[in-house]
């Protein structure tokens, strides 16, 4: 009898912590973990009693709606729920290969550079530990051209990859070598603190999301003291004019875009106020003169390293009054020998350093005397 009971007992326990590490449904995953404040593009969601979360990643490329991706992020041996279709990851993963710079960037700023073993255009990347550490980091090459037999070498436990017009073309192959991936859209966001805000998603993926809250928790608050430092002591608006000729196009952004909001929040009147929609327009020549004519700096010039080089690219804009008196900026100062370039890099998780640049341009007069140097702007001579 003894021993019946005994085999009840112990069948009983096996059930009951079968149950708590087996599979439950998507619909027990309602507990939220972390909504952002910032960002549009993800939340993070638990179930309870589990430790397990899931990380969901919403309209990951332009043009998508009502898409949704989900990365199951496992712990204490819980196993997806039932009915889950997306990618499962263990957490803490070890083993990270980054389709972007954006990526590799918080990474670095979470302090986890070293889960980085391979990159996209290494060659474009300006990261210290990436570019110092030629042995542990593995260049797989671009979507749509990625050197599969370099990628599955490196075991990787995750790939972090972004979407441009629709998914990304690695999925197929990934998925047939058995290697997880997640989206990340930061890209995507207007709000630039949005983009820095993806830093935590991230942080999730490594296990680490105390600290990726913490690390995230000062950006704001040093954006938001410098913004309410303009708006109280700056004098007048200066009219920007941003962009070069893209692909024979001069595309001018949204006044929602995340450029169009740091020109703004620096004390800027942003010059193409017209484009409300949510995307960039291209323009002609013709439309960009008359808008360089009335800008009083020009922001983004292109590949431009110097003034004579603007002007000999676009010598009819020789005249503009921004070119005359040398209000030309572009933010190269931090690039490296083959274009890779940091603004497009850490700039993304650092938007308050950003900010302080575009405001040492704009109202040098709110900043103190020592405090006007540029760190990702130059002014072009």
């Amino acid at each position: 009898m003894k021993r019946i009971c005994f085999l009840l007992l112990s069948a009983i326990l096996v059930s009951s912590v079968a149950c708590k590490r087996g599979a439950t449904g998507l619909d027990d995953y309602d507990q939220e973990i972390y909504r952002p404040r910032y960002a549009s593009g993800f939340e993070i969601v638990g179930a309870e009693g589990r430790q397990s979360t899931l990380l969901k990643v919403f309209n990951p490329w332009q043009g998508a709606e009502d898409t949704e991706t989900q990365l199951f992020i496992a712990r204490n041996g819980e196993k997806a729920p039932a009915g889950f279709t997306g990618q499962t990851v263990e957490a803490g993963a070890g083993r990270i290969v980054c389709m972007s710079s954006t990526y590799v960037a918080m990474l670095d700023v979470l302090g986890q550079a070293d889960r980085i073993v391979g990159v996209s255009g290494k060659d474009y990347i300006t990261n210290e530990y990436v570019t110092t550490r030629p042995e542990a980091v593995a260049d797989v090459g671009f979507d749509g051209n990625v050197d599969c037999e370099r990628l599955l070498a490196l075991k990787p436990d995750l790939v972090l990859l972004f979407g441009i017009g629709g998914a990304s073309s690695m999925e197929p192959k990934l998925s047939e070598m058995g290697i997880p991936f997640c989206y990340v859209g930061e890209y995507l966001e207007e709000s630039p603190l949005g983009k820095a805000e993806w830093l935590v998603a991230v942080s999730e993926i490594t296990d680490s999301r105390e600290k990726g809250e913490s690390v995230f928790a000062p950006i704001p608050q040093r954006y938001g003291a410098l913004k309410e430092k303009v708006a109280k002591a700056a004098a007048g608006k200066p009219k920007v004019m941003i962009n070069t000729p893209y692909a024979g196009s001069w595309f001018m952004a949204s006044t929602e875009s995340y450029v169009a909001r740091l020109i703004a929040d620096a004390g800027g009147d942003y010059v193409y106020g017209k484009n409300t929609s949510n995307r960039s327009l291209p323009i002609d020549l013709e439309e960009a003169y008359v808008l360089t004519a009335q800008a009083d700096l020009w922001l983004n010039a292109g590949s431009a390293a110097s003034l004579g080089e603007l002007k000999a690219q676009f010598p009819k804009f020789a005249d503009t009054r921004c070119v005359r008196s040398g209000a030309v900026y572009n933010c190269n100062k931090r690039q490296n020998a083959a274009g890779g370039n940091d603004y497009w890099e850490s700039g993304v998780v650092r938007p308050d350093v950003v900010l302080h640049d575009l405001i040492a341009i704009m109202h040098p007069e709110v900043l103190d005397e020592n405090d006007r140097g540029l760190y990702y702007y130059q002014r072009l001579e």
